[in-house]
């Protein structure tokens, strides 16, 4: 069984289960500000659920890769939509400032709320 580290938590999921719906369960904060109450509720469309992962997840689907190939995303930046997001393997997750969490500081870390 896979463990996500976030937000300082350590969270054991299925294999294949969906990131954003996981990290929202267990009380993890995947969207900044606004964003809390302004969000697609995990159809791909908005962004804001965007996150570092490292470890092994799916492929990158073209959803994820049409919304953050939009600014104020950057297509070369290693993030992920958390919504689009299957976790296949142990994860740490890291979230950035910004409303799209695009920006470069880090609201919260695996270890760190």
């Amino acid at each position: 069984m896979p463990v996500i580290r976030a937000q300082g938590k350590t969270i054991a999921c299925e294999r294949g289960a969906n990131l954003r719906r996981v990290l929202v369960a267990h009380g993890v904060e995947v969207h900044n500000g606004q964003a809390k109450v302004i969000n697609c509720r995990g159809i791909g469309t908005c962004g804001t659920c965007a996150v570092a992962v490292e470890g092994p997840v799916s492929e990158v689907n073209w959803r994820d890769r049409a919304r953050r190939s939009l600014p104020p995303h950057n297509p070369t930046r290693s993030l992920r939509l958390a919504c689009q997001t299957q976790v296949l393997g142990d994860v740490c997750v890291t979230k950035y400032d910004g409303f799209w969490g695009q920006g470069t500081q880090c609201q919260w870390s695996p270890d760190e709320p």
